[in-house]
């Protein structure tokens, strides 16, 4: 760019759901006009008035139906943002058409696969007017092609399945409920075998926990297949591909298997279709809303190394609050702001999914709560030790002391000091002498016994001789990406949670003689490790909201012969009365 010009970006929809995003994350540059187009005038005007940024907003009275005003416009990029896709009627392309008659490059949000993959008959029309025309400019699968090449790295790739599971907050348009509800029940074009295959939208699911290493994991999610560009594109971009599967997790779950009921019942031809339906659950799904507010994304790679071996690599986002729903419109953002570095895509049309790479979006990433990170499981990874696997890249951030602690393999034994507190009232009482947990005591000697065995590590740990003892292992099922611990009767799923130079467990999940237990019921407190002084801390505390405080044990620990001559340091005291005052109630919190 240079002078005075502003680029011209004209948003089809540029206040509704995906356009206002993208209107959003653009605002902030100087460099760009944004028109702001609309069925209704007024609204357009009332989003541009609280639009803000250094970006000039007009607001326009303009939809799809009026494409043959584009030339008018004299836009530089069209975006349309509106859809459904898959309810484009007899003339799809119309917006497309339009804008290589102007000459204006053109990006959509579309996520009709059909729509997607047939963008590429205006090849030659585009590369003659020299006009990029790109198509699916959005999460999938712009988004989902540039992770892939991330993890696919040194990998024949066999396999690709992935999944958005939106926070139940973040608000979702009219037309994207009447794309899901047009497709619902029906078969899906993908690949399984090696070989295309048909699938059923909505009927076929999967579970993930999205867990970004070192970060707290949503909740273990039932996601259900969805009918995306990705799944007829990607096969094309990695050749010998003989799976992929892509999935949308939404919450509430009782609303998401109310619509697998549904669409089982357009399966066996009961409801023709739910596209009536939409309506409903549009009001559905955005005022029946309730669980945390965060969202995420996954996408996971099978494949063989170079030598032959099986390697799975994950890779895991989580976005909190209100960043999630900017992230299906970051794509066209990038590929808009590249071009005000003088990147413009190459003439033609296409499918955008060879746009962008992973690394085109951190600047759009950063500043927001958006993390992501990547996994993997290979025969490599199965021989670490445990709490190594379930760190992942986060482990190289933990203090050496932590590290050392938890580098397992065989028998290890610890000792140091501790203060213990035990609670009074007679409920806190029955649940510590039923598990065993130690009585209270100043600078009380510990010694700690670590076993690991096929996956599994026992804890024995002794206060001034009382043992009690526990064993951890990697949670399966529901409990994925989890660190389960048991003591007798009750079993915990903990995320290990890095912040700062701490290593928080956080319960996500509990059970009771092997029964699943709500979680407002979860034991709560305070749990961390972390170093001080060169050497290992701890601080656990254990409450319930019926029984208060059951137990809080806190001190130091060092492999046996590194303890001091006097048995004690004297940070300990310090460290041991600056926690005192500290008092924990989250019921969202670890053992």
């Amino acid at each position: 760019m240079s002078g005075d010009h502003r680029l011209r970006v004209l948003i089809l929809g540029g206040y509704g759901t995906f356009g206002g995003r993208l209107a959003r994350l653009l605002a902030e540059d100087p460099r760009l006009t944004l028109l702001i187009a609309g069925r209704w005038q007024a609204k357009a005007e009332a989003f541009c008035r609280a639009l803000g940024g250094a970006a000039e907003a007009v607001p326009l009275a303009f939809d799809r139906d009026g494409a043959d005003r584009i030339a008018a416009i004299r836009a530089d990029i069209v975006v349309d943002a509106t859809g459904p896709f898959q309810a484009y009627g007899e003339a799809p392309y119309r917006v497309v058409e339009a804008c290589i008659a102007a000459g204006a490059d053109y990006l959509d949000l579309a996520d009709g696969a059909e729509f997607v993959e047939g963008i590429g008959r205006f090849d030659d029309a585009a590369r003659a007017r020299g006009i990029a025309v790109l198509s699916g400019v959005s999460s999938f699968p712009v988004l989902t092609a540039a992770v892939v090449r991330h993890l696919a790295e040194g990998l024949q790739v066999d396999a690709i399945a992935g999944g958005i599971a939106p926070s139940p907050y973040a608000g979702v348009g009219l037309n994207v409920i009447r794309a899901i509800a047009s497709y619902a029940g029906q078969e899906v074009r993908l690949t399984r075998g090696g070989a295309p295959a048909a699938g059923r939208a909505l009927i076929e699911t999967r579970r993930w926990t999205i867990a970004p290493p070192g970060r707290l994991p949503l909740r273990n999610t039932r996601f259900s297949l969805v009918d995306v560009p990705d799944l007829r594109l990607l096969p094309a971009l990695w050749p010998g591909l003989r799976e992929i599967w892509i999935g949308a997790g939404p919450v509430p779950a009782v609303l998401h298997r109310g619509l697998n009921v549904l669409a089982r019942l357009v399966r066996i031809g009961l409801i023709p279709t739910l596209r009536p339906l939409a309506p409903l659950f549009h009001v559905a799904i955005n005022r029946l809303r309730w669980g945390e507010h965060r969202g995420g994304m996954i996408v996971v790679v099978r494949g063989r190394d170079a030598t032959g071996q099986p390697v799975e690599r994950s890779w895991h986002m989580l976005a909190e609050g209100d960043d999630g729903p900017l992230i299906p419109s970051m794509a066209a953002a990038a590929v808009i702001l590249r071009r005000l570095q003088g990147l413009r895509p190459a003439p033609g049309a296409r499918a955008a999914t060879e746009e962008l790479e992973l690394a085109d979006y951190r600047p759009l990433f950063a500043g927001r709560a958006i993390v992501h990170g990547c996994r993997e499981a290979s025969a490599e990874t199965a021989r670490q030790p445990l709490y190594r696997r379930l760190l992942g890249e986060a482990w190289a951030a933990l203090p050496e002391p932590v590290r050392a602690m938890h580098d397992l393999s065989g028998e290890k034994r610890v000792s140091g000091r501790a203060e213990v507190e035990r609670g009074t009232g007679l409920p806190a009482r029955l649940i510590a002498a039923l598990i065993g947990f130690p009585a209270a005591g100043r600078d009380v000697p510990v010694e700690v016994t670590f076993q690991a065995r096929d996956g599994v590590e026992t804890w024995c740990r002794r206060f001034a001789g009382r043992a009690f003892s526990s064993t951890q292992r990697a949670g399966r099922g529901r409990s994925e990406g989890l660190l389960e611990e048991r003591f007798g009767p009750v079993r915990v799923g903990l995320a290990l949670v890095l912040e700062g130079d701490r290593l928080r467990l956080v319960v996500r999940r509990w059970s009771l003689l092997g029964l699943p237990m709500p979680p407002v019921l979860a034991p709560g407190g305070e749990a961390w490790e972390t170093a001080a002084e060169g050497r290992f801390r701890f601080h656990v505390e254990i409450r319930h909201r019926w029984a208060g405080l059951i137990v809080r044990y806190r001190g130091w620990l060092a492999p046996e012969g590194q303890a001091p001559a006097e048995g004690r340091l004297p940070l300990v005291q310090d460290y041991a009365d600056r926690n005192a005052k500290r008092r924990f109630a989250s019921s969202d919190a670890g053992i």
